[in-house]
């Protein structure tokens, strides 16, 4: 019989995890699965959890937000890495966003999210690697790394109180545009091209969406071994506001202040100023100058639903 370790986050989605807990152990009892259930207690407690539950459970489950499947993420390929042992990474949302859920194609139903969860169905799906700012020695991200003007909007949207991740998101966007409009002159280097800018903002995607319903790489896989790249250059605060229809409907790509493309190694680097970085939903710097970002075509298996192609 296949076995679960599964890592609850309680404080995930502001507490909003902490009342679906009970819910997935009746679930997974009710269907006789076999599986040990612990809540984390601290920030990067799920890293720890996951790279010790890899060398003893068949699938470590993810059961947060993004942030929590980030930390499972770097534990999984930790232990990996370290040929400590191997387990498939299981996702349930349970936080604000859940957009690397999103990725996976998880359902956001409970009962539907378990019974994918059941039937172990996995596939191989890329993995991205930062090196720079706080994490000079290197971070793994699912979804996404976003440097800039969604780094700034990720740091107020952990403000507000809690209510949908969409919703908080869009606030804290229109807290941003007042808050961040000044961009540093940012060289960007892919595919053997440089781009050297004032970028509001910069997103390297793995999956298509952020910000629970910001739909930033329309077309982009978590298994094409490649990232999706959405660049936007320095705008005034009005063509900000204007520009965010074209994020929810994916539609960006048609505005000349947008560039995008797609590559499996970006270097962004700025001479003058700061460039704060978030990966999957996690800040990992406010100051930075110099991020390296790297694809890790098909390192994790993943359970995953069928998923749309483009």
């Amino acid at each position: 019989m296949t076995t679960f370790f599964i890592i609850a986050n309680p404080v995930a989605g502001r507490g909003a995890c902490a009342k679906v807990i009970p819910q997935v152990q009746r679930i997974l009892d009710h269907r006789e699965a076999e599986f040990q259930l612990v809540r984390t207690a601290e920030p990067w407690h799920g890293f720890e959890l996951a790279r010790a539950a890899a060398q003893e459970f068949d699938v470590v489950v993810a059961l947060g937000g993004d942030g929590t499947a980030n930390e499972v993420i770097n534990g999984l390929i930790s232990a990996k890495m370290e040929g400590l042992g191997s387990a498939v990474l299981g996702v349930i949302g349970a936080g604000r966003g859940n957009d690397f859920a999103n990725t996976l194609a998880i359902p956001d139903d409970l009962n539907s999210a378990c019974s994918l969860l059941l039937q172990n169905q996995a596939r191989p799906i890329d993995v991205g690697r930062v090196y720079g700012g706080d994490v000079p020695d290197g971070r793994y991200f699912g979804n996404c790394l976003g440097v800039g003007f969604d780094a700034i909007a990720t740091i107020e949207a952990s403000k507000l109180p809690r209510m949908g991740g969409f919703f908080s998101f869009l606030l804290a966007i229109l807290k941003t545009i007042v808050l961040y409009n000044e961009a540093p002159i940012s060289t960007i280097t892919f595919n053997e091209e440089t781009v050297t800018q004032p970028s509001l903002m910069i997103s390297i995607m793995n999956g298509k969406r952020l910000g629970g319903g910001f739909i930033m790489a329309p077309s982009a896989e978590p298994d094409d071994g490649l990232f999706d790249l959405c660049i936007a250059h320095q705008v005034n605060r009005l063509r900000v506001l204007t520009l965010l229809p074209h994020f929810l409907k994916g539609s960006q790509a048609s505005q000349p202040e947008i560039l995008t493309g797609k590559a499996a190694s970006i270097l962004i680097t700025t001479a003058e100023g700061a460039l704060p970085a978030q990966t999957d939903g996690e800040i990992i710097c406010r100051n930075g100058n110099h991020l390296r970002i790297e694809l890790l075509p098909g390192e994790l298996d993943a359970i995953c639903g069928p998923m749309e192609t483009s």
